[in-house]
């Protein structure tokens, strides 16, 4: 029923009675919670946010000035929802689902106010392929059609809040969105599109154990803080340690079959930034552009406010959408700072009592709504899919110890830390391996055993336990340098030396580099290892550490990162390796 509540349609006309910014209050409209309004003159679009005795308080989702008292308010009656069909992949949308490219033609580069524009194109036609037939039953979420949408196949379904029924009648050809394309025997018309409230999670048959990683190709990521298909993850860091990039290496090259990705108020030239390499991006599976299985929502730093606020739910909502027809849907939020500044903001003017640094004492309860809608599910369709959220966190000067990134710790189950300090130093990817961590990694053991090896998660702890010697290590270093520590420890000192610059940096803008599967990060981990266990039998027999760090061999290690067919030349290296520390074990 809530679902449907929320789609009920009511009317009622208002007028305004004070304005503060993007908040607006209006007395004498018939309203509810989250209805939809149109402001003033000019019928700016807002949202219903607070009802106090016969003032309904509303944020707007454009700019308000030139706006005064006594302008009317008109209640549309519905939810903010979006629109949810063919034509969402390739689409670049702002917060409220208004297509950028179609205002961009109305009106050039500057959206005027009051301006809007369906979120799917009325006119363009899609190829309707019927995979039900009359007298079938179908329920909430069954997928009665069909559309070859860019290299996806778009699974036109039953909306989740609709009851269902036989088909009376369903016919393939050539459609638009809103063409009627099946009839059930009670009357009720299905199209391919469906619209749906923003607010409202879609319902699923049950939730899974995320018990499969979401593999990336990113050997710090997958080898050591993996996240799962349907898990949540976070990526806090400073400006310019590599968030985006980070991201985009995750849309590109994750093994999610659809990419949604939030610029929830980032600064323009960042955003444009995107908006023009995403189109470019070659999607490696298809070879076809990457955009092609994306959908993007653009709200920059200068946008209305409270449009931001409304981007995450646009974008999640669609993600939901794509999991639905029983896809793996990666969403990208950056960042969710950004969402939390604009809460601040709104929360400010309704003049709410502040909590922890001027942000709403809702923030943690409105960022775990958000990151809960993450899951791998068995969906109404009868089949799997997953939506994974990965939200960058941008803290400001770089202060891990800030509400935002606080609270959002506490609701995603991987960290991954990027270090100003590393991107200074040209270590790509900026990911600080001990202040990281990954809350999967148990139950994801089972999956890494089956198909990697046995031993991976061993090979896994081993090196963790190395970085971590390392760093209590680096104190004596910094005081005394590395010659004065005991011979074992300083071939410590080299192993994780090797760890860090063999494994976990990694080139994006190498064409071999920028993806490595899970066969070749564990043949790189294990070679790792061969040389620390040759080394320290090498330092027992009496050799001097000098020699043993002066083999060629452990030099040539680095270079198989960026060989397509790594594995003669992995071969060749390791068996010059056994020769040559072997025979400073022999003093020959």
């Amino acid at each position: 029923m809530e679902v449907k509540d929320s789609m009920t349609k009511r009317s009622g006309t208002g007028v305004l009675k004070r304005i503060s910014g993007p908040v607006v209050t209006a007395v004498g409209l018939d309203a509810h919670m989250y209805d939809v309004v149109k402001v003033g003159k000019e019928a700016l679009m807002g949202e219903v946010i607070k009802i106090k005795g016969d003032q309904v308080i509303i944020q707007v989702y454009e700019d308000t000035s030139g706006i005064r008292p006594g302008e009317p308010v008109e209640n549309t009656g519905l939810s903010l929802a979006v629109e949810l069909g063919p034509g969402l992949l390739k689409s670049i949308y702002d917060g409220i689902q208004r297509p950028l490219v179609v205002l961009v033609d109305k009106m050039g580069n500057f959206i005027q106010r009051g301006v809007s524009a369906p979120g799917l194109d009325r006119g363009k036609k899609w190829e309707f392929t019927p995979v039900v037939k009359a007298g079938d039953r179908v329920g909430p979420g069954t997928i009665i059609g069909e559309v070859q949408e860019t290299n996806i196949v778009h699974r036109v379904m039953v909306p989740p809040n609709m009851k269902g029924g036989t088909v009376k009648e369903i016919r393939a050809g050539s459609f638009t969105v809103e063409d009627v394309v099946a009839t059930l025997d009670d009357g009720t018309k299905l199209t391919m599109m469906q619209r749906w409230p923003v607010r409202v999670p879609r319902p699923v048959v049950e939730k899974l154990n995320p018990d499969i990683p979401l593999l990336t190709g990113q050997r710090i990521l997958d080898g050591l803080f993996p996240i799962a298909k349907g898990g949540t993850a976070a990526i806090p860091g400073p400006f310019g340690s590599g968030k985006t990039v980070t991201q985009q290496q995750l849309a590109k090259w994750s093994d999610a079959e659809i990419v949604v990705y939030i610029g929830c108020g980032e600064r323009g030239n960042e955003m444009t930034e995107v908006l023009t390499e995403f189109p470019h991006l070659t999607d490696p599976k298809s070879g076809k552009p990457l955009m092609e299985r994306t959908c993007l929502i653009a709200n920059t730093s200068n946008m209305p406010v409270a449009a931001r606020e409304a981007s995450v739910y646009t974008g999640i909502t669609i993600a939901e959408y794509f999991r639905d027809m029983g896809y793996d849907v990666s969403l990208m939020a950056d960042s969710t700072s950004r969402w939390a500044e604009a809460m601040r903001e709104i929360s400010s003017r309704l003049e709410e009592m502040p909590g922890e640094e001027g942000y709403p004492a809702y923030l943690a309860a409105r960022l775990s709504e958000f990151y809960e809608r993450a899951g791998r599910a068995k969906v109404l369709s009868g089949g799997l899919g997953s939506v994974s959220v990965i939200g960058a966190v941008s803290p400001p000067g770089g202060d891990f110890s800030e509400p935002v990134t606080q609270n959002t710790l506490r609701i995603v189950k991987v960290f991954w830390a990027l270090d100003a300090k590393l991107s200074q130093r040209r270590h790509f990817p900026a990911i600080n391996w001990l202040n990281s961590y990954s809350l999967y990694l148990d139950i994801l053991h089972d999956w890494y055993d089956q198909h990697v090896s046995p031993d991976w998660n061993k090979l896994r702890a081993w090196a963790m336990e190395v970085l971590q010697k390392e760093s209590e290590l680096q104190e004596i270093v910094q005081l005394v340098g590395s010659d004065a520590l005991p011979e074992e420890q300083q071939i410590t000192i080299e192993v994780a030396r090797m760890i860090r610059e063999v494994f976990l940096q990694q080139n994006a803008y190498d064409a071999v580099d920028t993806y490595c599967d899970m066969t070749k990060q564990y043949e790189m981990m294990k070679a790792i290892k061969k040389f620390s266990d040759l080394a320290y039998a090498a330092q027992v027999a009496g050799a001097l550490p000098a020699q043993i760090m002066a083999v060629p061999s452990k030099n040539e290690l680095p270079q198989i990162k960026f060989i397509k067919d790594y594995k003669p030349a992995l071969a060749k290296i390791l068996d010059q390796m056994d020769t040559e520390v072997n025979a400073l074990r022999s003093g020959t």
